[in-house]
């Protein structure tokens, strides 16, 4: 089912500024740090918005059960996960349906980076952690879980960089937020790898037409090179000694 969408209207304002004051082209804030947690293989922290997310990679390991190890390949797992603490009422701890989907969503953008061929036999598990949730948490996850793989050193063939557009009060707007995805009409999330131009994940809940579809297609398009010029420069910051790890967006 698409979004309805209420009345929106308050959500932007007569000279195109959002709830949160930013223009309807506008990137949240992003920061990215890498290699923060000490027990995992690779590990990334980001703040999107309000977004917090962790993410962390084991492997490539022993497949267990071992009828699950593929000849040829290894086999990623993904969980997305949100704590019981992450959103304004208590959420159940047990993974829900939209984990779950969201879970095999992330596995799906992610696999094409992978050069899984390399390590046959084996599995690689991504763990992606949402501390605080405010819309938007599969693109920021997705990201996070690019960085922390290429943290774990897994043979990749590009990061996958991911952003969303949407529908609000008529308008199209860049990177919806919590309010603006419950109260707007459509929202698109995007992943791509950067140098190619691949994209690994294309959704769509709510309705767009052809003008409008395009126009979010390429403002998500353009925010995810945004979000890739960070996961490039955190990396870089991590591993030839600069102090500065944690890096804000740039409009």
């Amino acid at each position: 089912m698409g979004k309805q969408g209420g009345d929106s209207t308050r959500l932007i304002n007569d000279q195109g500024i959002r709830l949160d004051g930013r223009r309807i082209d506008e990137l949240r804030p992003v920061k990215i740090e890498v290699g923060i947690l000490k027990n995992a293989d690779g590990s990334a922290y980001i703040q999107f918005g309000k977004n917090k997310i962790m993410a962390a990679v084991y492997g490539p390991k022993e497949v267990h059960p071992k009828h699950s190890a593929l000849p040829d390949r290894s086999v990623l797992r993904c969980r997305y996960h949100m704590s019981p603490f992450s959103t304004e009422e208590r959420k159940n701890p047990a993974p829900s349906r939209r984990e779950i989907e969201i879970s095999k969503v992330m596995r799906e953008a992610l696999e094409p980076a992978l050069m899984l061929e390399d390590y046959p036999r084996t599995a690689i598990d991504v763990f992606v952690e949402v501390l605080q949730s405010d819309g938007g948490s599969r693109c920021a996850g997705i990201s996070a879980a690019s960085v922390a793989l290429a943290d774990a050193g897994i043979n990749m063939r590009d990061l996958v960089s991911a952003c969303a557009a949407g529908k609000v009060a008529g308008q199209v707007v860049l990177d919806v937020d919590d309010t603006e995805d419950k109260e707007g009409q459509a929202d698109l999330p995007i992943a791509v790898m950067p140098s190619t131009n691949q994209v690994t994940l294309l959704q769509l809940d709510g309705q767009l037409n052809d003008e409008e579809f395009n126009k979010a297609f390429d403002w998500a398009l353009n925010g995810c090179r945004k979000v890739y010029q960070l996961q490039r420069e955190a990396l870089i910051g991590r591993y030839f000694g600069k102090n500065e790890k944690v890096i804000e967006v740039e409009q």
